[in-house]
């Protein structure tokens, strides 16, 4: 089952980071169409936060097509987000775990980490050079 981290102090609402995490599962083929997400009453065990921010972020995701409430049933997945070539996907994942792995021997934080891939990522998909 998909649990959530919520990051208190990390300036993304609680529902959005929600929303995010299972972005990110649907596309890392970790949910798959036809499957359950926790409740809202599990996700608040989980997690701490209050029922109504759970049903926002299903709200929204309900809203982008990619889940449906089941009354009585729960919250079903509709569509999956994953990239259809999962070998080019294992192959990536195994150069950015090396990446990270002398990123981390560098002394880099996840902070640092998390900007510079998002300064390299956004020159490559913007077209930026500076």
């Amino acid at each position: 089952m998909l649990e959530y981290r919520i990051e208190r102090r990390c300036g993304v609402a609680t529902y959005q980071q929600i929303v995010q995490q299972t972005k990110h599962a649907l596309r890392l083929g970790v949910l798959q169409p036809g499957d359950r997400l926790p409740t809202a009453k599990e996700v608040v065990a989980q997690t701490a936060v209050n029922p109504n921010t759970v049903l926002k972020a299903y709200r929204e995701l309900e809203r982008e097509g990619l889940v449906e409430p089941r009354p009585g049933l729960g919250t079903f997945v509709l569509r999956s987000l994953a990239h259809p070539d999962t070998e080019s996907d294992a192959e990536l994942r195994s150069e950015l775990e090396a990446w990270m792995d002398r990123a981390h021997a560098a002394g880099l934080d996840p902070e640092h980490v998390d900007a510079l891939f998002a300064d390299v990522r956004d020159r490559r998909y913007t077209g930026r050079t500076a």
